[in-house]
């Protein structure tokens, strides 16, 4: 079998996946149609109650599906049990028994397939020492940071040697710095694992820094599916450039486009020769960011008031210096405006 054979056949895939939590009720998540290739880092991205749980949980055998199909390696698993999917899923609370042992935590469910001691702890040993936390194996979870309680439930999700490793907003609960930290942890286990990886997260900060692809969801359906470059040069919808953040959208004569805000020209002058894309527009508010300035701007295009900003480097801003209640001119290039469909 070639790669590309391979990938085909490794791959997660629902067909016309609908739940419904009440017969009559609004889905949850409505016809999901969505191919995930095998040894990919994938995130679900979306607000609070679009439906990326609910996928996730599907997927992993803990919701029922009330319509479609869930396959797995072209296996149909929908009405499987979780235990027989071949995946596995870290919640973000970790869900760590607190009277057991790092060790014995991670060994859990093999104890509970009748696995002999010796090897349970053997195995569980060896994912403690992946994930260099084989120093704290006897320590309960209340003697752990949350990074290395974090720890110990990935590798208690891993002893099941899954195909498809399930992740629910695992960083939530952990400190900016210690965030940062962990995101590169997951994508180099992910790599080394050669595990599909299916990640529910509301940042889009984590979301383009750990995925292959980027599916964004919105009131239970999939607005674009991406690589995180693609989907943030060329949103497919208003929902989504406002939502990944960083961009402005702009009611044209040729209708809705958006401008990245570091491609947002800001001047005392106006831009350009005659008929090249413009805006007047009033600073409204400035805030410093270290390497760039951001400046909220409010401006009137063809559909009326609009909130702005514009990202400056930090050097173009003190050249300028613009407070305030200042008037000033917008201005971007033709092709960095890119047509919304919605």
């Amino acid at each position: 079998m070639d790669a590309a054979t391979a990938a085909i056949v490794q791959a997660i895939e629902l067909v016309a996946v609908t739940k419904r939590y009440a017969s009559g009720a609004p889905p949850a998540v409505e016809a999901i149609d969505l191919r995930i290739p095998s040894r990919s880092y994938c995130c679900l991205l979306g607000p609070s109650g679009c439906g990326k749980s609910t996928t996730l949980r599907m997927i992993a055998g803990h919701e029922s599906v009330t319509s479609g199909d869930i396959l797995l390696e072209n296996r149909n698993i929908t009405r499987l049990p979780a235990a027989a999917r071949g995946t596995a899923m870290m919640f973000q609370s970790f869900a760590l028994f607190p009277h057991l042992s790092a060790l014995d935590n991670v060994a859990f469910s093999l104890k509970v397939k009748g696995v002999p001691r010796a090897e349970r702890h053997r195995r569980a040993a060896e994912l403690l020492e992946r994930v260099a936390m084989s120093a704290f194996a006897q320590r309960k979870p209340g003697e752990l940071s949350g990074g290395q309680q974090q720890r110990v439930a990935l590798a208690r999700a891993l002893i099941t040697e899954p195909r498809v490793f399930l992740l629910d907003e695992p960083l939530s609960a952990l400190d900016p710095f210690l965030r940062v930290q962990m995101r590169t942890e997951l994508r180099r286990w992910q790599r080394e694992l050669e595990l599909t990886f299916i990640h529910v997260t509301h940042s889009q900060e984590e979301a383009m820094a750990l995925a292959d692809n980027i599916v964004v969801m919105n009131h239970g359906r999939v607005e674009q599916v991406g690589a995180p470059r693609d989907i943030y040069n060329a949103p497919a919808t208003e929902f989504i450039a406002r939502f990944l953040g960083g961009h402005n959208v702009i009611a044209t004569a040729q209708g809705r486009v958006a401008v990245r805000s570091d491609h947002l020209r800001v001047g005392r002058d106006r831009f350009g020769a005659p008929g090249a894309p413009t805006l007047a527009a009033t600073v409204t508010d400035i805030e410093y960011q270290g390497c760039y300035v951001l400046l909220g701007l409010l401006s009137q295009d063809a559909a009326g008031d609009r909130p702005l900003c514009a990202m400056l480097p930090e050097a173009e801003y003190l050249r300028h210096q613009y407070l305030p209640g200042e008037p000033v001119h917008l201005g971007w290039h033709a092709h960095q405006a890119h047509a919304l469909a919605r």
